[in-house]
Parts: C-alpha cells; structure tokens; sequence
C-alpha cells in the first residue's frame, strides 16, 4: 500500500514539473521567438497556436486602398477573460502565409531569460550588454540586440518634456523609469 501511494505521488510530481515547464516556455521570449511564435510562425498558424484564445484581426487596405499612411494588419490575441496578450504584425498585409514582423507584448507573465517583462524598470533593463538608446518626441526607445526588441519608455520618467528632441544617454535614465512598450522584431 505505501509503495503504491509513493508511486502515486512520483507520478503526480511528475506530471506538475512537466506542466508547469511548459506553462512556463509558453510566455519566453527569445531571439525569434514569442512564446510559441516564432519566425517561422505565419499568419494562418495563429488560429492553432491561440486555439484557446481569441484573436481580432485588424486588416488594413493594402496595395488596393486610397490611404496613402497606410496602417499594418494588426492580430490582437486576447486570452479568455479579456486580457491583451499580443498585439502581431505580419510582414506582408493581407497575406495569410505572410510570416511575423513584430510582436508587442501587452502581458507582463511574457518574460526574457533575465526575467525582463513589461513589469521591468530601467535598472532590471540595464542588465543586457548591447543596449543602445534612441530618443524621440515622446519617450526614449531601448535597442535590446541580444533578443532583437525595442523597449520605450516615456520621457515622463526621465523628468523631460513631451515633444522634446534632446538626445537623452543611458545614464540620463533612472533605475526606477517604468516600461511603456515592449516589441520583438523578427527580420
């Protein structure tokens, strides 16, 4: 009876350790890889890889529209409940065998090897090695080579006016300066 009781708990540990891994991969991000994304993913795959969520699609005009800013599709992937998960960009629009552009992470679980997520300040940023700053009207935007992302964070945090070109360096930015937005590119 105790034998099979302790085989009952290894075999219940087991299967906790297995789903917990790949609960787990299912929100890292990677260098071409979101999550179960990756840049082999296209449009079409979306449906099977978010099976369980919802998607709403917004398609631009492509080619064929009379706007001359012409948007990008855009697939927001929420989970059940509501939540915003991912915002995708394919790189051709109205392609559903395009493969991905970028994606945006709207869900603070997604989280690089260093445990950088949108919950993130500069200081837990400023751990990766290549990091370059770009400034633009509104924030200032972080180049993470190691994973191909960009990072924004609004000058707000950094004390300075909105609609300011002042180049702003690394040690301009406080440890504390929160995240506004977090993209991965795949090219």
């Amino acid at each position: 009876m105790k034998k099979i009781n302790n085989q009952l708990l290894y075999i219940s540990l087991v299967i906790l350790f297995l789903t917990s891994c790949t609960n787990h991969s299912k929100y890292v991000i990677e260098k071409g890889k979101v999550g179960d994304i990756t840049t082999e993913t296209t449009i079409k795959d979306l449906n099977q890889i978010f099976a369980k969520d919802s998607i709403v699609s917004t398609l631009s005009e492509g080619a064929l529209g009379d706007d001359y800013f012409q948007d990008d599709d855009k697939y927001k992937i929420y989970e059940k409940g509501g939540k915003h998960l991912l915002t995708i960009v394919p790189k051709e629009q109205l392609d559903s065998t395009s493969t991905i552009k970028s994606v945006e992470i709207h869900d603070s679980r997604f989280h690089t090897k260093n445990n950088i997520n949108l919950n993130s300040n500069f200081s837990d940023i400023n751990a990766y090695s290549k990091l370059r700053v770009e400034s633009t009207l509104q924030s200032v935007t972080l180049f993470l080579d190691d994973i191909n992302a960009t990072i924004a964070i609004d000058k707000e945090e950094l004390g300075l006016r909105d609609f300011s070109t002042q180049n702003v360096s690394l040690e301009q930015i406080p440890d504390l300066a929160r995240i506004k937005s977090f993209v991965v590119w795949f090219d």
